[in-house]
């Protein structure tokens, strides 16, 4: 059955990836209108997430904020599927890092760099960095339930010279790499909210004490790595910009949690600045103020 559906939708995502950039957001807008006005998806939840974590804007300011996001996550979504069949050069033009040269000077320091990031933006194309980068680049993803969707997207990586490792893969794959010298770039993202009783920190973040994610922050420390934050900003439909923030040079020497908090406030800052771009669908806020 899961070889059926994926024999089915691959010819339709393909058809998709392909269309020209005007037609493809003409898609999308039609795309958003069945996923708000009729399906409603997740509605509830991002109506919920936006109030906890904007309470300074009106009633009516959220909701404008609610109805960009929403437009803006329908294009996340098909810009995905494009990546099918995009350009290098084309990727190129619409995903700009803006200070490239940051990144270029944490590789001379001959030492892994652990990239911390947020859902935000465009972090589907934040991929094509590894056009960019001397190091081999790996992106940290959940594996999908559907074994030949899983494939497609290890496959579309690959296109963009990065390897998808699973989360149960993530230190096994460091910890070999690192027996080895090999010196490689390891993609976190880092917002999203992790189990309660698993978590080993809370912190605040949009005015609200949740558990966050430590991992990226340990294994840096474990594993001497230095540590960078990538910024994504829409500059207008179709196209971005990043930019590096250095978070540390000695991971090992900063006290624990400290950078994972700093990553926390450099998010915040982002969504403060515009945030119809951040990713409201999952429940962020789930465990907020709950005793460890």
């Amino acid at each position: 059955m899961q070889l059926l559906i994926y024999l089915i939708f691959y010819p339709i995502l393909w058809l998709i990836s392909i269309l020209p950039f005007p037609v493809f957001y003409v898609l999308s807008d039609f795309v958003c209108f069945l996923t708000y006005n009729i399906i409603g998806y997740r509605k509830k939840v991002v109506r919920e997430n936006i109030a906890l974590a904007l309470p300074h804007l009106s009633e009516k300011e959220r909701l404008v904020v609610e109805k960009k996001f929403y437009k803006h996550m329908c294009d996340m979504f098909l810009e995905m599927i494009k990546t099918l069949s995009i350009s290098q050069k084309e990727i190129e033009k619409r995903f700009v890092f803006s200070n490239m040269e940051v990144y270029h000077e944490l590789e001379k320091k001959n030492k892994s760099i652990a990239l911390l990031c947020a859902h935000y933006a465009s972090y589907e194309w934040v991929v094509s960095m590894n056009y960019h980068i001397h190091y081999k680049g790996f992106g940290i993803y959940k594996k999908l339930a559907n074994p030949y969707f899983d494939k497609l997207v290890k496959q579309i990586r690959s296109k963009f010279k990065a390897e998808l490792i699973t989360t149960k893969e993530t230190i096994p794959t460091i910890a070999e790499n690192y027996k080895n010298g090999t010196l490689a770039l390891y993609g976190f993202a880092s917002d999203q909210s992790p189990k309660a009783h698993a978590a080993y920190h809370w912190a605040p973040f949009m005015g609200h004490i949740v558990p966050v994610h430590t991992g990226a922050e340990m294994l840096a420390k474990r594993f001497d790595m230095n540590v960078i934050f990538l910024k994504t900003k829409k500059i207008k439909r179709g196209y971005y910009e990043a930019s590096f923030e250095i978070l540390s040079e000695d991971a090992k020497s900063v006290p624990n949690y400290e950078i994972t908090d700093q990553f926390l406030k450099l998010v915040e800052a982002q969504i403060l600045e515009a945030p119809e771009y951040y990713l409201w669908t999952h429940k962020r806020w789930k465990h907020k103020n709950k005793a460890q």
